[in-house]
């Protein structure tokens, strides 16, 4: 039984609007990313000076806040594409290897 394909060829189907919806939830992993270490590193510096110790403290509070938005993200992410995919063949999700 012919495919029509050669052997060794990959055929990838993603709707357009998968792609934009993992290009949205990256680009807001980043974004938390980024701020995660501006709060960590804004934190690091106050506590060079003990007036500035409690306000570092706050910092590093929010900096861990942070980091558990990070997989509250991806699984906002993984819900949005089963729910566009529900309607399609299987509803499968799968994540690539270089999930962020």
């Amino acid at each position: 039984m012919s495919t029509g394909t050669t052997p060794g060829t990959l055929t990838l189907h993603i709707g357009h609007e998968e792609v934009a919806i993992r290009r949205r939830y990256e680009v807001a992993s980043i974004l938390n990313d980024i701020l995660v270490a501006v709060w960590f590193i804004v934190g690091s510096v106050m506590f060079f000076s003990d007036d500035w110790t409690v306000t570092g403290t706050w910092c590093f509070l929010i900096g861990s806040i942070e980091l558990l938005i990070r997989p509250v993200i991806r699984l906002f992410r993984h819900l949005h594409i089963q729910r566009v995919r529900s309607s399609s063949e299987n509803g499968e999700v799968t994540d690539s290897a270089q999930d962020f």
